[in-house]
């Protein structure tokens, strides 16, 4: 069976589940501040940008197999980015 998405939250919506999970499992490892937004951005914006064509179960398996310290160093990077920006319109 070969699912298609129509839109970004379509899809995000079908992966919720696994985000879930994955918020679950990094909160227990001590990423409580972590959001099903910041694993689904790294992935979109990241690991799946040059991508095509992929299969809902190579979705799931990224979400699931992504490493807690890449999506934790890919959101303080992302939030030392946007304090910059902040910083040099406030001079």
């Amino acid at each position: 069976m070969n699912l298609e998405f129509n839109s970004l939250e379509e899809l995000y919506n079908r992966l919720k589940p696994a985000l879930n999970t994955k918020r679950r499992e990094m909160a227990r490892s001590g990423y409580q501040y972590i959001k099903n937004e910041d694993i689904w951005n790294y992935l979109k914006e990241v690991k799946w940008k040059k991508s095509n064509n992929l299969s809902l179960y190579e979705m799931v398996s990224d979400v699931l197999n992504v490493d807690d310290a890449i999506i934790d160093n890919y959101l303080k990077q992302k939030l030392n980015l946007r304090n910059r920006e902040i910083y040099f319109k406030e001079e």
